[in-house]
């Protein structure tokens, strides 16, 4: 989270000198050829994860504290926020300390404090305990589902715009190939291509800066890391996996 916050402010220092397309209250929109929709924004970000909110939310802070403003949506394919981000979480609170320094002082999910380590080895028939190579005090253990219900509500308390049950299927280009945006998918098409009556067509969001933060093997991330030979470049991050175990209830 620590580096979405340093991106989301350098995103912020960028468009607050350039040129806007209108008014940050509400975005521009305009029909295209076809019945597709189109909706311009400042800042377009998919994923409403922790990663996406976050960014969102220090875009608006830092807009207030320079006492500018800047039209920020964030698209999310779950059909509620948190839908999809089904995990527990030991949950590090230095990040969300910089971001929402009062969140002790509200209602917020982040309640039960980390009480011990431990670290089991498990065999057929018993647990032999190790040393805990893990060191927790001062986290908590949270779910990251309600994290992200809260995270939304603060977004959208700063203006920023979430728009759950969307999923962005398309990246948009310009002439010169720089990113524009982003397109969600058509619905009501059958199994054969053909438009049902429910067809409606999908929706164009623009935006000057487009942030993908729909996670590690998101299917956006992946065609922009492909086209532009990303992993190719001195500074490419590749993927490593690992085979666990994790229970959700």
């Amino acid at each position: 989270m620590q580096r979405v916050l340093r991106v989301a402010a350098a995103a912020a220092a960028r468009l607050a000198g350039a040129p806007r397309w209108g008014p940050a209250a509400a975005a521009t929109v305009r029909w295209l050829s076809g019945g597709r929709e189109s909706m311009s924004y400042d800042v377009v970000i998919v994923g409403a994860g922790p990663a996406g909110l976050a960014a969102a939310i220090r875009l608006k802070q830092l807009c207030r504290a320079a006492d500018t403003d800047l039209s920020v949506c964030v698209l999310e394919k779950g059909s509620e926020v948190g839908a999809h981000v089904l995990s527990g979480n030991v949950f590090e609170p230095r990040a969300l300390d910089e971001l929402i320094p009062k969140w002790r002082q509200e209602d917020t999910p982040i309640r039960v404090p980390v009480s011990s380590d431990k670290f089991w080895l498990l065999t057929k028939n018993k647990a032999w305990t190790l040393p805990s190579p893990f060191d927790n005090k001062g986290n908590y253990v949270i779910s990251l589902s309600q994290l992200v219900r809260w995270m939304a509500t603060k977004a959208e308390e700063l203006g920023v715009e979430v728009y759950p049950g969307f999923a962005a299927s398309e990246i948009l280009y310009d002439e010169n190939q720089i990113v524009t945006g982003v397109a969600t998918n058509d619905v009501g098409i059958a199994k054969d291509g053909s438009k049902r009556e429910t067809f409606q067509p999908g929706v164009e969001l623009r935006g000057r800066m487009t942030l993908l933060a729909e996670g590690c093997r998101g299917s956006l991330s992946e065609k922009i890391i492909r086209n532009h030979k990303l992993r190719e470049s001195g500074q490419g991050q590749h993927q490593t996996y690992a085979l666990g175990i994790k229970e959700v209830s």
